[in-house]
């Protein structure tokens, strides 16, 4: 076994410059918390292998929440650091909270436009985006999380069919709400009052060449002219009879037209 000397540290200050007495040649040595934990003289707990230690060192938890806050999922950062999910969840929990609140409070932020704020809030305008496109605006997901400039970008995730679709804005809290700023195209669509537009750009059809049907030619003949109803035979009434003096008439000789004889 060789022995070497420390003789100084990497330009990045992460690695030590140790050298051998024999050849004088260099070597480098990462301080991670193993090297200094063997510096303190700290030694493995009996009930863990030197494995489990290795495993639990990969990402402590301030680093493991610094991922989380950053928009990585638990399962995302169990996967990188090859470490179980339960205990990244350990860690993940409250700042997985900390976006939820984050994500609430920008729903009730004001979209900024050309003009200024809306009046509308940013769940509001979103809402009466998707109603007029037909979609469920109860069918949305929210996220959030923190940019490296310490502000926060919101995610607003929904369907429309088939696709899966996403919006993003930059959230700025402060007063009566703070206000939220379209990130793409996707998130300008949703708060442009001119709800018309179409949330994703639809290619025009092809105009087809082809002849429209020929419609056949009305027959025009006198024999299709629409005649006018005959007239209704005049219904046949009875025979008049003539008129039968009364006896007293007779007796008085009045004839049948009124004058006496």
């Amino acid at each position: 076994m060789r022995e070497l000397k420390v003789v100084g540290l990497d330009v990045d200050g992460r690695r030590i410059i140790c050298e051998s007495d024999d050849s004088k040649e260099l070597f480098t040595l990462r301080a991670d918390d193993r090297l200094r934990a063997a510096v303190r003289g700290d030694k493995v707990a009996s009930n863990q292998t030197q494995i489990d230690v290795e495993v639990q060192n990969v990402l402590r938890p301030k680093e493991i929440q610094s991922k989380i806050r950053a928009g990585a999922s638990v399962e995302q950062v169990a996967a990188a650091a090859g470490m179980p999910i339960d205990r990244v969840e350990r860690f993940a929990h409250p700042v997985l909270l900390e976006r939820s609140r984050a994500a609430e409070l920008a729903t009730a932020a004001h979209p900024m436009l050309t003009d200024g704020p809306a009046v509308l809030t940013l769940l509001e305008a979103v809402s009466t985006a998707l109603v007029s496109r037909g979609l469920d605006p109860d069918a949305i997901n929210w996220d959030a999380w923190r940019n490296e400039d310490s502000r926060w970008t919101v995610q607003l995730a929904w369907k429309a069919g088939r696709s899966d679709n996403v919006a993003h804005f930059r959230f700025t809290p402060g007063a009566h709400g703070g206000t939220v700023t379209a990130s793409d195209e996707a998130a300008y669509q949703l708060i442009n009052p001119d709800v018309a537009r179409p949330l994703r750009p639809v290619a025009p059809v092809a105009e087809l060449d082809f002849e429209p049907p020929v419609a056949p030619a009305a027959d025009t003949s006198p024999a299709d002219e629409t005649e006018a109803p005959a007239a209704p035979a005049p219904t046949r009434s009875r025979k008049a009879r003539p008129a039968v003096p009364a006896w007293e008439d007779v007796l008085l000789g009045v004839r049948s037209s009124g004058t006496q004889r």
